[in-house]
């Protein structure tokens, strides 16, 4: 029911967002006065800036061919699928107070789903207090948004430990903030749904994400970045499991012959107690070229006498990009994270080129250690501030594992059109 009423929601403010570009007409307030924007979406705030919204969205169509140990027999498959049709609302009232409110109709197999649901204080400044449904922080690639990430997938190395990101259908409350133009940290508790976050008696465990970030050079074209990230969760009786869909999206989704992802540590019910991640980050950029990487490590302990050992899952990626049209990526100190590509030349618009390598690994005392490695290339077509057209080629190997078929390597295609209001 309640997603049937936001789905009217939804169409009645694109109905308002379609009818103020078409018709003028006098607006009148009984205070301040308001400025209407209809560029990229609908934005309507107060000349004070202490009340205001946006309706918003974005709509992500891909494509994916791939074979090898992306498939369950090895052969060649093929997906064309939705990756995300998002409606966000978001705005600011009585200055101090900020909320979001985004649904993803492409989630769940086409099912629309609450991507983020959250209320924001700012008047701790420089201090912000969020509660709610929204990402935890963790990692320079997932605080940027999936609108401006440079691969059409985000690093395979966070498949390692999915949950240090994900915040599933639970809460949590996070504090952030900024000092000296160049330091963002976050700190934040979260609780999370399903069987494997909750204890015998069915009550939801916890956890908590810490993030700091240094930006001595901290502006679009001019970035120096190094970041360290902390994770641990609650967990009882879980089974351990690593997995990665290695950079394919498109392998899980619905039809046939698709792989259930590839197996780095397979699960054994029961038998760990303790899961915590931590990692690294760099990025520089100067004009239109730039460089980042990152490193995770996971640490998954085993229960006192069990008969499996810890386990260590490690992953590392370096990624090049450069602009061949000279425009820069964007950066914002606030939540240090790179940020759109904007081009100069509306005619043609930002040609942009990316290279990324990403190395998985996994092992546990006396069983076999497993090993990913993954080659990314790609071209970004910036048709205009809205439009971009992405095209990847992925090559993978793996050691000690492969897909029900006994494949260890494969290549994809994936291919995507954006449309961002």
């Amino acid at each position: 029911m309640i997603r049937k009423h936001f789905a009217g929601f939804a169409a009645s403010a694109l109905t308002l967002a379609v009818s103020a570009q078409a018709f003028a007409g006098t607006v009148t307030t009984d205070g301040t006065d308001i400025v209407i924007k209809t560029k990229g979406g609908l934005e309507v705030a107060t000349t004070d800036k202490s009340f205001g919204f946006k309706l918003g969205g974005r709509l992500q169509a891909d494509f994916d061919s791939f074979d090898g140990l992306y498939t369950a027999n090895g052969n060649r498959g093929d997906e064309p699928y939705f990756r995300r049709a998002y409606i966000e609302l978001s705005g600011v009232a009585y200055q101090d107070f900020k909320y979001a409110l985004n649904v993803d109709f492409a989630a769940d197999n086409g099912n629309s789903k609450v991507d983020e649901a959250s209320i924001a204080y700012t008047g701790f400044s420089p201090l912000t207090l969020k509660v709610g449904r929204f990402d935890p922080d963790f990692g320079l690639e997932k605080a940027t948004s999936s609108k401006w990430i440079t691969t059409i997938e985000r690093s395979a190395i966070y498949d390692l430990a999915d949950w240090v990101n994900d915040k599933s259908d639970g809460m949590g409350v996070q504090v952030s903030g900024m000092t000296a133009g160049m330091v963002y940290g976050s700190a934040g508790y979260f609780h999370r749904e399903g069987t494997e976050n909750e204890d015998a008696d069915g009550q939801s465990n916890g956890g908590f994400n810490l993030r700091g970030v240094i930006a001595p050079m901290a502006e679009p074209g001019n970035v120096l970045h190094f970041g360290l990230n902390y994770a641990q969760r609650e967990v009882e009786d879980f089974d351990g499991r690593v997995r990665s869909r290695m950079n394919v999206r498109g392998m899980t989704e619905n039809g046939k012959n698709k792989q259930d992802r590839i197996i780095f540590a397979p699960g054994v019910a029961g038998q760990f107690d303790g899961d915590s991640a931590w990692g690294a980050e760099f990025a520089y950029a100067m004009g239109p070229f730039s460089v980042q990487s990152e490193y995770l490590v996971r640490d998954i302990d085993a229960k006192s006498g069990s008969a499996r050992g810890d386990r260590e899952a490690t992953g590392y990626n370096v990624q090049l990009a450069y602009t061949l049209t000279g425009e820069a990526r964007g950066y914002k100190l606030d939540g240090a994270k790179f940020d759109a590509i904007k081009p100069t030349n509306k005619q043609t618009g930002a040609w942009e080129l990316v290279y990324r390598y990403d190395n998985l690994q996994a092992e546990e005392s006396g069983f076999t250690d497993t090993e990913g490695k993954l080659h990314t290339l790609g071209v970004n077509w910036y048709a205009n501030e809205s439009v971009k057209v992405a095209a990847n080629y992925i090559k993978a190997k793996v050691d000690n594992t492969s897909n029900a078929n006994g494949d260890d390597d494969g290549d994809a295609i994936s291919l995507r059109v954006q449309y961002v209001f």
